[in-house]
């Protein structure tokens, strides 16, 4: 039996009692964590905000297999913020999207939840109409058309069902329950209200696809509520997509079980401390970003050396050479060793210790 076929859905409950200690601890981490960063200068504030959403965005859409393009997410998040990182990557519509339902989600957190918010950030997901090579329903309730609404794996003729939705028909009065609850303050503490959200509706799984990304849209959404804040300095996505299996292995359990969910908020809230640590990780590296300019400030880069340079503080994926640098830079490959030849010099870059053809560098901080 799943929770909404029993007769007290959508009722939920839990032992105030047993996560109480969690609850306190996870709010506490939570104000000293936000308190600190506003202690940091507007340049590194700013820096770890555009890093922690593009992980946000990237992550989310990878738990469900779905692999964006790094630059185009990143430029993309920039232009919103009105950062200049220099040269800006085309992003392309379906990135584009996802963008514009995460910026919605938790720029515009105070606003109403409603069926055609929610149909708007569908719709931007799925800009084409379609998921992967599947034409799918956008903006709007899924229908049974296809039959009914389950979570599989394995391969065609032997899928094992993991959850199966409720019927189509319906969606109309599920939804409208979910939503009367989300807009309505009722007193749960905002942490507690995420953790639920996030499971009330991946259980209701309104629409054909992205539902999980939707789901945790609305998560962050309320997080940002119980900040009363726009900035975002942590991703529950990223954490989430490091736990996916246990992600998974909790949502089968709680769909499985009754509506007392105590199981699920202590995982939610734990996901959410974990997270809190994984920020230490993203502060590290926007200081060390912000490091390397200041003992810099005293040289001139051009802007191909300033845009390279920037890929390398962002994580550039294997190893640097001439011909890389001649590709991103939209250089001639002799403009490209004169560039860099400059940064050994200023004792920036530094030549590896292999040579011949594929001849790399790595920055000298």
């Amino acid at each position: 039996m799943y929770i909404y076929e029993r007769k007290d859905w959508p009722r939920f409950r839990w032992n105030q009692e047993k996560i109480a200690g969690r609850l306190s601890a996870v709010r506490h981490r939570q104000g000293r964590l936000v308190g600190r960063m506003e202690t940091l200068g507007f340049s590194v504030r700013a820096e770890a905000i555009l890093n922690t959403l593009t992980l946000d965005v990237l992550k989310s859409s990878e738990i469900e297999g779905e692999i964006l393009d790094r630059e185009q997410v990143r430029s993309s998040i920039a232009r919103r913020l009105g950062m200049d990182i220099g040269a800006f990557a085309s992003a392309s519509r379906n990135v584009e999207g996802v963008v514009e339902m995460m910026f919605d989600a938790t720029q515009n957190y105070d606003q109403l939840l409603t069926r055609e918010r929610l149909f708007c950030w569908h719709a931007s997901l799925f800009t084409a109409g379609y998921s992967g090579m599947r034409k799918i329903k956008v903006g709007a309730w899924r229908d049974d058309a296809k039959g009914p609404m389950q979570v599989v794996s394995g391969p065609i003729g032997r899928e094992q069902v993991h959850f199966e939705a409720p019927a189509a028909g319906l969606l109309e009065k599920e939804m409208k329950a979910f939503l009367d609850w989300y807009n309505d303050d009722d007193g749960t503490d905002l942490l507690l209200r995420a953790g639920t959200a996030h499971l009330w509706f991946v259980t209701v799984h309104p629409f054909e696809d992205g539902n999980g990304r939707i789901a945790r849209a609305i998560a962050d959404m309320t997080l940002a509520r119980s900040e009363q804040s726009v900035q975002r300095f942590y991703s529950l996505s990223a954490q989430i997509r490091q736990e996916r299996k246990a992600y998974y292995e909790r949502l089968k359990s709680a769909q499985q079980g009754t509506l007392d969910i105590t199981g699920h908020l202590e995982w939610f809230l734990d996901c959410l401390n974990n997270a809190f640590d994984s920020l230490e990780k993203t502060l590290k590296d926007v200081l060390k970003k912000a490091g390397f300019w200041q003992s810099c400030a005293n040289l001139s880069f051009n802007d191909r050396q300033r845009l390279i340079l920037n890929k390398l503080l962002n994580g550039l994926e294997g190893k640097l050479t001439s011909s890389k640098w001649a590709k991103m830079a939209k250089c001639s490959q002799d403009t490209a060793l004169r560039d860099i030849q400059d940064l050994i010099e200023l004792g920036v870059l530094k030549k590896d210790l292999s040579g011949g053809r594929s001849t790399s560098y790595h920055l000298l901080f």
